[in-house]
């Protein structure tokens, strides 16, 4: 399916952010920030697109913030760094692997991490599980999530580096943040998400309508995301492996919840 032009994506106000959904490559996201602290680009995919919405609203970048270190996440950043001379942060515990790809940081960041001013500031969050150093950055005012290959639109992330285990306390610590969180996740793969949700967890009806929802914005080249952590909670499965009804569906009553996500992880895995 094509992706929308991203010069003409709406913008999200989110409590004084401006977010801009940037379509990048085959199905990654990237985002653009504008706070009072000026323009942020969270995750690097590829230069053209985020110029192209940059120049479209008259916006200078000022900062580039990656999440972890894959490939697609960073491939852009000497592009962007080169034309608009701005800092790249990223985390210190993958600092070297994308050092590695010729692109190294300017500012390493580690979880705890705080700063900007208002509806900018930003939380850095370890989200561990696809890689291990993987962060997500949490804006509290908006309140606003971009959790890149952690949590995602109705699913997470492969376990590339980390454990099921490890995954699983990434979707509980991102779990406890207020329902009202907007999350934007790297990749649009809501729609092969919703079909393996429902393949687990048929009878759950406020699954049943977001994934008809989510069939008509992609039949309309429309983004899933972002979403609200709130309706996350209800549909996507890989929060729902401590809940009672979903657990009893999938015959797995009495097994604690990190083996249940390992069982719906792996399930994907074959899907």
């Amino acid at each position: 399916m094509t992706m929308p032009d991203q010069t003409s994506f709406p913008t999200t106000v989110a409590n004084g952010l401006e977010i801009v959904t940037v379509p990048c490559l085959a199905d990654n996201y990237a985002y653009l920030v504008n706070g009072p602290d000026g323009v942020a680009v969270i995750d690097a995919p590829e230069a053209a697109p985020i110029i192209a919405a940059l120049e479209a609203r008259g916006w200078s970048l000022g900062v580039i913030m990656i999440t972890h270190h894959h490939h697609d996440h960073v491939g852009a950043i000497n592009a962007l760094r080169d034309k608009y001379g701005c800092p790249v942060m990223g985390p210190k515990a993958e600092a070297d692997k994308i050092a590695a790809q010729g692109a190294p940081l300017d500012m390493e960041l580690e979880p705890g991490f705080e700063g900007g001013t208002g509806a900018g500031r930003c939380q850095v969050i370890a989200v561990p599980g696809h890689t291990l150093g993987h962060v997500a950055f949490y804006y509290p005012e908006g309140p606003a999530l971009f959790s890149a290959d952690s949590l995602m639109v109705m699913g997470c992330g492969r376990l590339f580096e980390g454990t099921p285990a490890m995954m699983w306390q990434t979707m509980t610590t991102l779990a406890a943040l207020p329902d009202d969180t907007l999350v934007f996740s790297g990749h649009e793969y809501t729609e092969s998400n919703a079909r393996f949700a429902l393949s687990i967890d048929p009878d759950n009806a406020a699954l049943q309508k977001r994934a008809r929802e989510i069939s008509q914005a992609r039949k309309s080249d429309l983004p899933t995301v972002p979403a609200r952590l709130e309706l996350e909670k209800t549909t996507n499965p890989f929060l729902r492996a401590g809940d009672a009804d979903l657990k009893k569906s999938l015959g797995l009553e009495e097994v604690e919840d990190a083996e249940v996500f390992a069982h719906i992880r792996a399930a994907k895995d074959r899907f």
